[in-house]
């Protein structure tokens, strides 16, 4: 089976969203309520035997790249995207095709915002390549 990485952009994506509300502006309800719908993704997809991995990312991070032969790793802190291009984080799946993938990915768009309404989240599909080596 495909494995595809579904990638959840904060509000970023090939067109802005009109109605998207920063989390900063949200309750602590509708955070909550936000976090749960999250759960029951990762609770369906297992259940499904589709989960393979799925995590929230930090607003936190650096950039690091080869500093060149014999030279330490070159990391700075910034300057990173703004909010709306931001990654939040991500579901990766074994499904049965793109469509599957697809329509998970339309799914875990719907999560709740302000106000209890979807966000309408973009969510990147991508193959995952299968002629590499596993990473152990």
């Amino acid at each position: 089976m495909p494995k595809y990485l579904l990638l959840k952009h904060y509000s970023g994506g090939p067109e802005p969203l009109p109605s998207c509300v920063p989390m900063s502006e949200w309750t602590a309800d509708e955070i909550t309520a936000h976090i749960a719908f999250q759960h029951e993704v990762v609770r369906m997809l297992t259940e499904s035997g589709e989960l393979v991995d799925a995590r929230g990312l930090s607003t936190e991070g650096a950039y690091v790249r080869f500093g060149g032969p014999g030279a330490a790793p070159v990391v700075t802190d910034g300057p990173f995207p703004e909010t709306k291009e931001l990654v939040a984080g991500w579901f990766l799946v074994d499904v049965d095709s793109k469509d599957r993938a697809h329509e998970i990915a339309a799914h875990a768009s719907s999560a709740p915002g302000k106000d209890g309404e979807p966000i309408h989240e973009w969510i990147e599909v991508r193959p995952v390549m299968d002629d590499a080596p596993p990473v152990e």
